[in-house]
């Protein structure tokens, strides 16, 4: 396979995939913008956070498979993909435990303000009467929103601190899933806003879709405790940010963030976000999967995904059936 790694992408499986016989192209600074241009003749693509929009898709001669070398697929049009026979895939899972160590060290930082001391030490304040107040983790209740792998990896670390943890029920989740729950003792409630009221913490893992932007909004944070934690290292758009400023300021909301509406889709750059600089945020440059640890398992991932696709297997696609659709409506139209 002729492939383009267009993000970072660890050396020694880059090795592997050249190993295995395909032919790569490794350009980890490659902007949205260039990626008409460095895909032609290229039949994959492994992005992380580069964007591929209907018009990246629309220009590649050659296109038939993109990775997306992480979990969420929101900045790759797959509807566009799919019109064009190309299936987009993700690697869910292999990143779950660095997102959640990332979530849960955003609580811990935030109940014992570690930014706002190391701030002031630095400054040369000593203030030790003001960052002795701390609630703690043990004996909270800490909801969870989203029992994926992220949200389980985060759930058993809040439990093993002793913590209560809540989520919303939910029919229809598998055994394992539901055998993980029972194992850390997750209460369920009925509903997002029973949770609000429920918890001192929320914390969010679910995908980007049309059914969960904003899916924090002033609604919801009217039912949050004075002193809440809000946590997201899954997607900037599950947060109306407006509204959490709103409550940050009304309720002193506290909120630990990863990832922001209008961070760059570049390496380095600008971020003029409000959120992002308000006192009560303690926010990282959406990092969650930036460990070694799951940089290399997802790695791994994508050279058998790449392997298998040589084969004729499509694994971990997103847009499988809008493909197959869209072949089947143009054989359909083929004249005999």
């Amino acid at each position: 396979m002729r492939v383009l790694l267009a993000d970072a992408f660890p050396a020694e499986h880059v090795s592997a995939l050249t190993e295995h016989g395909h032919d790569c192209d490794y350009q980890p600074d490659t902007t949205t913008e260039q990626l008409p241009d460095r895909l032609t003749g290229r039949e994959v693509l492994v992005v992380r956070s580069t964007a591929v929009p209907s018009a990246v898709i629309e220009a590649a001669d050659s296109l038939r498979l993109v990775i997306r070398a992480g979990s969420g697929t929101n900045t790759i049009d797959c509807e566009s993909a799919a019109e064009r026979g190309v299936h987009v895939c993700n690697v869910p899972g292999r990143n779950a435990i660095a997102v959640a160590e990332l979530a849960f060290a955003l609580m811990l930082a935030l109940d014992r303000s570690v930014c706002d001391n190391v701030d002031d030490l630095r400054a040369g304040r000593w203030d030790k009467k003001r960052y002795s107040r701390a609630r703690g983790i043990h004996g909270r209740r800490v909801g969870v929103v989203g029992l994926g792998q992220i949200g389980l990896a985060f759930a058993e670390r809040a439990a093993a601190f002793g913590a209560t943890v809540h989520a919303v029920a939910k029919p229809g989740r598998s055994p394992k899933t539901a055998e993980r729950a029972d194992a850390i003792g997750i209460r369920f409630v009925d509903d997002l806003t029973t949770l609000a009221r429920t918890c001192d913490v929320l914390s969010l893992h679910v995908p980007a879709t049309s059914a969960t932007r904003n899916l924090v909004d002033a609604d919801l944070l009217a039912h949050v405790q004075p002193g809440t934690i809000i946590l997201n290292t899954s997607r900037g758009e599950l947060v109306d940010e407006d509204a959490l400023i709103a409550a940050m300021e009304e309720k002193d909301v506290r909120a630990g963030i990863d990832v922001f509406t209008d961070e760059p889709a570049t390496g380095t750059g600008h971020i003029g976000s409000r959120l992002a600089r308000h006192p009560n945020v303690y926010g990282t440059h959406h990092i969650g999967a930036s460990t070694e640890q799951a940089q290399h398992a997802v790695a791994a991932e994508v050279v058998r995904m790449v392997d298998a696709f040589e084969s004729g297997s499509v694994l971990n696609c997103v847009n499988l059936d809008a493909v197959r659709l869209a072949q089947s409506t143009t054989r359909s139209g083929e004249p005999s």
